[in-house]
């Protein structure tokens, strides 16, 4: 069996390409990183290191890579004779990769095979496959289109590992935290799919991505603006803050109501899902820097995202979203000039202004009660970076 996987990254290897090749698969990662590529034809494994007590560290095998800017026939070969395709890119990338993906499956089904082929966009985003479905089949031809709904399948996913930044002497070994999870819309599928080891299968993935989106991405996220507000380098300095920890869980407590509400999710399994993901982000062996979880501030305060779709949804519930507002102002003040996102909102706001910002990003428009809750935060919070750039100015 054979996949192909898109992103050699820690998340590529220490999580997608992990599961895949423990499943039996030989793995071809595809990238941009040469040396990363160079390094897997090379040596075929790599090391992936859990961050538990007990450092334990897995082999993984029967793997290689190919250069997806030097060897573009080989790619969409690659894709055209597998088994499964999945990515692990960043869903800003994925029409970077649709065009190659688009022509192995091309070559594919003008050779005449028959067998199913899945196409698995494993991103932090709702639908990350049928967005990728729609880059593939905007570059295919119709009558390849039409063989393509009956022989190719492009499942969505929710994708849940925490793989910081992280550096090695070994540049492929990876560290990654003990917990995963991977769920795969089975509905989506084509009868008599082989499952990858690891994976969860469900017929309503609905559930399982609001709760990780609105769970996980939602508490690292407001975690990694209020701990830069409060001057606090990494996600676990500012874990350690007991009054910080207690509004990210404020935040949550938000995102669960309307999970509870709109899935019907048991409140105390619930609840101890959000305590356990707030343990995860204390998790002293994962040193997750505060520039890294907080960057891209605009995709993060886009309408379909963690902060602003579970706030919206609290509002038309009649629940309470105080903390997700607060969280939006803290990505408003996300001033990392080392982020382009960063850059450009804060430019942004230093032009039009705050209140043309807040609608421009998030869609949500000025009157609005979540509007007017942002604006109270933004100034609330502000003094506190003043504070912080006065500080760091006198240090």
């Amino acid at each position: 069996m054979k996949a192909v996987h898109f992103g050699a990254g820690n998340i590529g290897r220490g999580f997608i390409g992990l599961l895949l090749s423990q499943s039996g698969y030989e793995v071809t990662f595809v990238d941009v990183n040469e040396r990363v590529v160079s390094e897997l034809q090379e040596r075929g494994e790599y090391t992936v290191t859990l961050a538990s007590e007990g450092r334990e560290t897995v082999t993984v095998r029967g793997v290689t890579a190919l250069s997806s800017a030097l060897q573009r026939e080989e790619v969409a070969a690659a894709v055209a004779n597998s088994h499964l395709i999945t990515t692990a890119v960043g869903v800003s990338i994925l029409k970077h990769i649709a065009d190659v993906i688009a022509e192995g499956v091309s070559q594919r089904l003008s050779g005449g095979s028959s067998e199913p082929l899945h196409i698995i966009a494993c991103e932090n985003a709702i639908g990350g496959s049928a967005q990728l479905k729609e880059l593939v089949y905007a570059k295919l031809d119709e009558e390849t289109r039409k063989k393509a709904d009956t022989l190719i399948a492009f499942p969505n996913t929710a994708v849940d590992r925490i793989v910081p930044l992280q550096q090695h002497e070994d540049i492929l070994k990876v560290v990654v935290e003990p917990f995963y999870e991977w769920v795969v819309d089975a509905s989506q599928m084509i009868p008599g799919y082989k499952k990858v080891e690891g994976a969860l299968y469900v017929d309503n993935l609905e559930p399982y991505i609001e709760r990780k989106l609105f769970t996980v991405n939602t508490g690292h996220c407001s975690a990694a603006y209020l701990g830069y507000l409060r001057g606090y380098e990494t996600i676990q300095q500012a874990m350690e803050d007991e009054e910080l920890t207690a509004k990210v869980r404020e935040v949550l407590e938000e995102t669960g109501t309307v999970l509870v509400h709109k899935h019907g999710l048991d409140p105390k399994e619930h609840s101890k899902y959000i305590g356990k993901n707030l343990e995860r982000f204390r998790n002293p062996a994962l040193t997750d820097e505060v520039s890294r979880v907080g960057r891209s501030p605009i995709r993060k305060l886009s309408p379909g995202d963690r902060l602003v779709s579970p706030a919206m949804q609290a509002y038309e519930r009649d629940l309470s979203f105080t903390a997700l507002a607060r969280s939006m102002a803290g990505a408003l003040l996300f001033d990392v000039k080392e982020d382009p996102e960063a850059a450009e909102l804060q430019a942004t706001i230093a032009e039009a202004g705050l209140e043309a910002a807040v609608t421009l990003y998030t869609g949500i428009p000025a009157g609005h009660e979540i509007h007017k809750a942002v604006l109270k935060h933004y100034n609330d919070l502000s003094p506190v970076l003043a504070l912080k750039r006065d500080a760091l100015k006198r240090a």
